[in-house]
């Protein structure tokens, strides 16, 4: 005779020992190669001539739907029949519903395809010259307002686009809100972006004598012989956010 320990177990070995697969790289617009390599699928992709910009939207994110015709015929035959039985009327209510929901679900389909891709334009547009060549230098100062003053949405709504989706450009996919940057000032009164400034602090740090690595004091000291006017503590923040060691652990013997 089974006993209850017997159930149990039964019920146990018929559960998922790796719950956590539910949140796998899928879940997020990401695939698993063989390799166990994450690779992003984009959300939209940036086609550069030099010249012109090119965007696209990727599929996944606007799938072709569409009602079944045999549907709407069955309601329109309920409709023509002059001797609805109850069981005829609700049924035509059923049918009904269901077109009325699948309709507003491709219409809701829509509408996030459009705030998708007009997020993106109007991010392309604002970053054109990056976009066109690929120079980190050329990104213009960013924030969420100025796309959502561009667009008319919500600044929340361009945060969740941007937090959440990929774009694959001719120098590589990355992250939208990762061309959302502050601006600094340079000595002239013109706006730059953070990201121009880091790049060029980047840039200072790999031509520097790595036997004679410069400091943050140094580096602030040439950035500022460049016109832009930081204090040393926002170099060495921004040293940081590049995941750049201090002088003395860059040194080399």
């Amino acid at each position: 005779k089974a006993s209850i320990y017997d159930s149990v177990s039964e019920k146990i070995l018929k559960l998922n020992p790796k719950p956590g697969n539910s949140m796998s790289p899928e879940s997020f617009g990401a695939s698993v190669t063989e390799g166990g390599v994450m690779q992003i699928v984009p959300d939209f992709i940036i086609i550069s001539d030099g010249k012109d910009l090119e965007l696209t939207l990727n599929s996944r994110n606007m799938p072709d739907l569409k009602v079944s015709r045999r549907y709407s015929e069955m309601l329109e035959e309920f409709e023509r029949n002059k001797k609805k039985g109850k069981a005829d009327k609700e049924a035509m209510l059923f049918v009904k519903q269901k077109l009325e929901s699948a309709q507003l679900f491709i219409e809701m389909l829509r509408q996030r395809s459009n705030t998708l891709k007009n997020t993106m334009e109007a991010i392309m547009n604002r970053q054109r010259e990056y976009f066109l060549v690929g120079d980190e230098t050329k990104l213009k100062p960013m924030i969420l307002k100025d796309i959502a003053d561009k667009t008319g949405y919500d600044i929340s709504t361009v945060s969740r686009v941007s937090n959440s989706k990929y774009v694959q450009t001719p120098y590589g996919t990355f992250l939208l809100k990762s061309f959302f940057n502050e601006s600094i000032a340079t000595e002239s009164g013109e706006e730059v972006s953070s990201r121009e400034v880091k790049k060029i602090l980047q840039d200072i740090i790999e031509a520097e004598d790595k036997k004679s690595p410069a400091t943050d004091e140094e580096i602030m000291k040439a950035l500022n012989g460049k016109g832009y006017k930081l204090a040393r503590r926002t170099v060495a923040k921004y040293r940081e956010m590049l995941n750049i060691p201090v002088a003395r652990l860059r040194k080399e013997l």
